[in-house]
């Protein structure tokens, strides 16, 4: 199959995960622009990068832009415009997209129908009930319950990584669940649900896969850390920091979750008749009897992408375009090639978040940590006559590289050192537990 370069490429979204892929596509050969809807003042200092001033949810105005622009590829970051529908209309202006229809993204923003599609697929996920009422949770919680006392629940839809709450022994939802159903669907909407599951035991890890609607190849295996705090300890988070390999879960894994999760999946949806164009997240966690898929997302992951994408060795566009149109290639390998090398990314964020956002203030050291040798991808910057400052939850992601995880942590740490604006939250233990001087991250 001969190799096509997209060279108008838009990539749609504006966080740290879209500048990750903005960085990574505008560096590669035979690109000529990269467009970004809406992206960011970082974005656009990217080489190639061109912003487009339009909300990754207006579906329409992105269809008209990327037809008057004529690019060759659309590549969606987030979840949201596909849960809305915006592959569906590219492909209905028959303009290539790298991400999933709706249909097919219902893996992500339906937690209740990944469960189904794993069951019908073989793919052994945590024990689970779709609940409708705070009777059914109450039931669920009495059936699900672990050994000991815990349990998970879930917002079935889109939460930015934030809708699941994991109980401990003797604790209770309380009126967190009441409040997801009215918030979310409406107090008589026929439609609301939470998912409660079994609470599972072990470390987590995020595999990958480009799919073409029949096969996959994945990407680097990463590690994500949920928890606002050191040690896993806080509220669940959209992404604290990444890393990428895996000390503990190998090529040879990987491989085995692309034959065990990815293709079993692909095989289900297109039987439904929603084959799957785009990135398929699957989020693992390693128990005491095997792993175990507990979430699917349609997309990149976001710390994962700032991790990831620096560790792969070659392009990423020809294998995006030839996954959206025609189909990988039959020579491709189960893995995309990757340098030997390894990276971890540590996210900073604003002092009041997951709760709420930082705005308006001074952020300085960003060339300083650049010069020390880390990338810096935004996630919430604006950029003033005065220079940058704070406009989000998730402010910034400073991506160390290095031989192996410990030097890699090391260059990540001290350029984060560098940068400083008011409230800064930060862990100090991404990729610690990855080499032998770290403590455990569970």
């Amino acid at each position: 199959m001969t190799t096509i370069v997209p060279g108008r490429i838009m990539v749609v979204g504006a966080g740290g995960r879209e500048h990750a892929l903005a960085w990574k596509l505008a560096a590669e050969p035979g690109v000529e622009t990269v467009l970004v809807a809406p992206g960011s003042a970082a974005i656009a200092s990217e080489p190639l990068a061109e912003i487009v001033a339009i909300p990754a949810t207006s579906i329409d105005a992105i269809v008209a832009s990327a037809r008057e622009r004529r690019v060759d590829l659309v590549v969606v970051g987030p979840e949201a415009p596909l849960a809305d529908g915006l592959a569906d209309a590219l492909l209905d202006s028959r303009i290539p997209v790298f991400g999933p229809t709706r249909a097919a993204a219902a893996i992500e923003w339906s937690k209740a129908f990944c469960h189904e599609v794993a069951a019908s697929a073989g793919v052994r996920m945590a024990r689970s009930e779709a609940c409708r009422s705070r009777v059914d949770v109450e039931r669920a919680i009495e059936h699900l319950r672990g050994a000991d006392g815990g349990f998970v629940v879930k917002d079935d839809g889109l939460a930015a990584g934030k809708g699941v709450t994991v109980f401990g022994p003797g604790q209770t939802p309380e009126g967190l669940v009441t409040r997801w159903l009215d918030e979310a669907y409406g107090p008589s909407s026929p439609d609301r649900a939470v998912i409660v599951e079994e609470r599972l035991h072990g470390l987590e890890v995020s595999v990958i896969a480009i799919c073409d609607g029949r096969r996959a190849v994945a990407l680097p295996a990463a590690r994500d850390h949920k928890r606002l705090d050191d040690g896993d300890r806080g509220p669940n988070t959209g992404g604290m920091g990444a890393y990428s390999p895996v000390p503990d879960f190998d090529d040879g894994a990987v491989e085995r979750t692309l034959a065990d999760v990815h293709q079993p999946i692909l095989q289900e949806l297109a039987a439904r008749g929603s084959p799957f164009h785009g990135f398929l997240y699957a989020g693992l966690i390693l128990t005491a009897s095997g792993p175990v898929l507990l979430e699917c997302n349609a997309r990149l992951g976001d710390p994962e992408a700032q991790v990831i994408l620096p560790r792969l060795d070659g392009a990423l566009g020809p294998v995006l375009l030839a996954a959206a149109t025609g189909g990988l290639p039959a020579g491709l390998r189960a893995r995309l090639p990757t340098r030997a090398e390894a990276a971890v990314g540590v996210v900073l964020a604003g002092g009041r978040y997951p709760s709420e956002s930082s705005v308006g203030e001074p952020i300085t050291g960003i060339d300083e940590a650049r010069g020390l040798g880390s990338l810096v991808f935004h996630a919430g910057t604006a950029r003033t006559s005065e220079g940058w400052v704070t406009n989000g939850g998730r402010i910034l992601t400073v991506v160390g590289r290095g031989p192996d995880i410990a030097a890699a942590h090391d260059v990540t740490e001290a350029a984060a050192d560098a940068i400083s604006f008011p409230g800064q939250r930060r862990r100090h233990d991404i990729g610690m537990a990855a080499h032998p001087a770290g403590v455990g991250a569970r």
